[in-house]
């Protein structure tokens, strides 16, 4: 193995140490849900934030990878390794901060299947991102949720692959499961909109 390769490997690009800074923030704003249970106020931005978080750290491997630094199998490593993380059960903090965890890291599945998708070459390009938007709903209506998640996650994979997911695209979808893993993929969406230093940076950031 190349010795840059085996730097990268053994380079953690998110820690559990990380995300339990993460609950710890969560467990002292003391969120409360308001009546019109809109999650993105002040409050509630640090969700959104705990989001960015790991989504850019999955977009540092994909830059790696892309960068031919790190191979796939290498990439896939890295990425299971941040989704155990993330995904792991928390314990109660309050009911309100345990729905918004349980949204993020439902948001959070979208995000993770769509890296792997990309990955893996799981995608055709051929397909409408419409198409395949009614295509995930009609299984998640239909209770195939296996279906579901990787119709999701190949949209994902051709956001990452430079196409776009218009806020049209998301009007109209109806809440449920579909909704949320799409919410991770309009994350990786802002994020690549976004300032793309995540290319270039080697050093983790400290919350």
């Amino acid at each position: 193995m190349p010795g840059k390769e085996r730097d990268i490997i053994q380079h953690d690009f998110y820690t559990k140490e990380r995300w339990n800074n993460w609950i710890e923030q969560v467990k002292h704003s003391d969120f409360k849900l308001e009546a019109s249970d809109e999650p993105h106020g002040k409050e509630g931005a640090i969700f959104v934030n705990m989001e960015d978080d790991i989504i850019l750290a999955c977009l540092k491997i994909i830059a790696r990878y892309e960068k031919e630094q790190i191979s796939r199998d290498a990439a896939l490593e890295h990425i299971a390794q941040i989704r155990d993380i993330a995904l792991e059960e928390i314990g109660s903090i309050s009911e309100d901060a345990d729905l918004m965890i349980d949204s993020l890291q439902t948001s959070l599945m979208g995000g993770f299947a769509a890296f792997e998708a990309y990955l893996n070459g799981d995608y055709d390009n051929k397909d409408n991102i419409d198409d395949l938007i009614k295509v995930a709903l009609e299984a998640e209506a239909s209770d195939d949720i296996e279906i579901a998640l990787a119709t999701v996650a190949e949209i994902g994979a051709r956001i990452l692959n430079g196409e776009e997911l218009s806020e049209k695209m998301m009007e109209d979808i109806p809440f449920g499961l579909v909704a949320e893993w799409l919410d991770g993929i309009d994350s990786i969406s802002a994020a690549m909109i976004g300032s793309d230093s995540y290319k270039d940076d080697e050093a983790d950031d400290v919350i």
